[in-house]
């Protein structure tokens, strides 16, 4: 009888938590308030056992001081910090004007920004907005077909939630790491190999590209099929050249390879690329803020790339072992390197704030970061009373009693991650069912009796959860891309052009389902052969 009972609360406090995200309270006090209610409520029953709340502290605790999630504010103030330089604004101006003499260049150039902004900034508000104030006029008044133009900016802008290094991939990279060793230890694996934020970058690099180039496709395809939707460009724009398409594309390319390259090539963490990440934000913002003392700050650059160079090629670390020449010459080296970056760094910092800059950039990242721990915190609370009335038995139950095996619960997961995304936030979703589920998938064998990969369930889900930004009524990039769109352009016509991009998403999706090694094909490269 109290088993019965226990399952039923498990439904309901999961249904109450849904109704009341979906009734506007805030996502935070509605996961803590829903664990707190319902814990009483199962004590008053005695189906619950409140010595469950004891690990409540030491869960917070570990939230606090988990390294992985120091990426997230550093992530965060990168791609605002990006948002308010003109790395953007030169880039798409300079790749509509390289693009444009072809037949829905303008179209594809906005995609490629998209994907270059992704692996940038990690941040959909960002691009999206920035986009829609400069792309989506400029192709309305090509003649571009408003819900082409639309929905062709608002998929560009999602990119960075697929493309590493995206904030879904480190919340999601953070949360499988947990579900996954809880799997092994369950299975009798009491020494696993970790699964890590690189390994699901890594992992998801391919089918971010590939996802590109599906839009590429469908707007090559739309102007063959319906060249007046996307014109060519007037021949009055004029010809790019080189030295303006080196100076657009140099500095995100830069960026991409000091962040994303030293990620998988193992040199720094995720949290350490972070941050040298919201260093080269730093000098690239104050670069286009301070036209007249570049040249420090591209020494700047310099001394930063040298360094990940010296970090890639050198052992530094001292010790009680005998230090080579080598490495004496290198200590050297990155000394003189740190000292000019550090300058550098303190210029910067004091351009951007006598231009009014970065007040606005740290005040923002403070917001959102406050938001996502928030919100980890509170579904932390969630899954400990979830869990204490036996939840986790009652998921791995129903999904081994599912039609298909293994194949026919991922896919139910996944069918239930795109129905919540019409009206939940991906985070959300992130720390509400994929604790709950994933570390139950993760003990099922694949129909081949192997076991699955969960760097292949972590980019199926982060490309499932990048639909949720495009979904009616609620999806962020909408709202945003509304905001800021012209007053010509229609709601209707927003949610009438993202259908085709919300259809290639799905399309992706059943391609790395069928595909897996699109997924783990590139992290057994770097990392060899293990659970990525």
């Amino acid at each position: 009888m109290h088993g019965q009972i226990s399952t039923v609360l498990d439904i309901l406090m999961f249904v109450a938590t849904c109704l009341l995200i979906l009734a506007g309270y805030p996502v935070a006090f509605t996961l803590a308030g829903t664990a707190v209610a319902f814990a009483g409520l199962g004590w008053a029953l005695g189906v619950f056992d409140p010595s469950f709340l004891a690990a409540l502290p030491q869960r917070i605790f570990g939230v606090m001081t988990n390294p992985v999630l120091i990426a997230v504010p550093l992530f965060v103030f990168k791609g605002v910090m990006l948002e308010k330089s003109k790395v953007a604004i030169e880039l798409i101006e300079t790749m509509g004007r390289l693009f444009g003499p072809i037949r829905g260049g303008l179209g594809y150039s906005v995609t490629i920004v998209g994907a270059l902004l992704a692996a940038s900034t990690g941040m959909v508000g960002a691009t999206v907005v920035t986009m829609g104030l400069l792309a989506l006029p400029t192709m309305l008044r090509w003649g571009y077909d408003p819900k082409l133009a639309t929905g062709s900016i608002a998929a560009a802008g999602t990119l960075g939630q697929i493309i590493p290094p995206a904030i879904t991939l480190v919340v999601l990279g953070d949360v499988l790491a947990t579900a996954y060793q809880k799997a092994q230890t369950d299975l009798g694996n009491f020494a696993p190999e970790t699964v890590s934020v690189s390994d699901l970058f890594a992992g998801a690099l391919i089918p971010g590209l590939v996802l590109s180039g599906f839009y590429i496709v469908y707007q090559a395809v739309v102007a063959l099929v319906r060249p007046k939707s996307s014109p060519r460009a007037p021949e009055a724009l004029g010809k790019v050249t080189l030295e303006e398409i080196l100076t657009a594309l140099v500095p995100p390319i830069a960026l991409i390879l000091c962040v994303l390259g030293s990620i998988l090539a193992g040199i720094a963490t995720p949290s350490e690329a972070a941050s040298v990440g919201a260093i080269g934000t730093v000098l690239l913002g104050a670069e286009r803020q301070d036209r007249a003392r570049r040249w420090l700050y591209r020494l700047g650059w310099v001394a930063l790339i040298g360094l990940i160079a010296l970090a890639s090629t050198v052992d530094m670390r001292l010790g009680r072992q005998v230090v080579s020449a080598s490495q004496h010459a290198a200590i050297i080296a990155a000394t003189v390197l740190t000292l000019v970056l550090g300058v550098a760094v303190v210029a910067s910092l004091w351009t951007v704030w006598k231009r009014g800059v970065l007040k606005p950039v740290v005040l923002a990242t403070t917001e959102i970061t406050t938001m996502i721990f928030s919100i980890v915190i509170a579904a932390t609370f969630f899954s400990l009373v979830f869990r204490g009335f036996g939840g986790e038995e009652t998921v791995s139950a129903y999904l081994n009693d599912l039609p298909g095996g293994t194949l026919g619960a991922v896919a139910v997961v996944m069918v239930a991650m795109f129905v919540l995304g019409f009206f939940v936030d991906f985070l959300e979703i992130s720390y509400i069912v994929v604790p709950i589920a994933a570390p139950v998938l993760l003990k099922m064998p694949m129909p081949d009796g192997s076991a699955m990969s969960p760097v292949w369930l972590g980019v199926l889900m982060a490309v499932n959860l990048q639909t949720s930004f495009m979904h009616p009524p609620f999806g962020v990039a909408l709202f945003y891309l509304r905001g800021v769109a012209p007053k010509e352009v229609k709601t209707t016509d927003i949610y009438i052009g993202i259908i085709p991009f919300v259809v290639i998403q799905l399309f992706s999706l059943f391609v790395l389902w069928w595909w897996p090694s699109l997924a783990t094909w590139l992290p057994r490269v770097i990392y060899g052969t293990g659970a990525g």
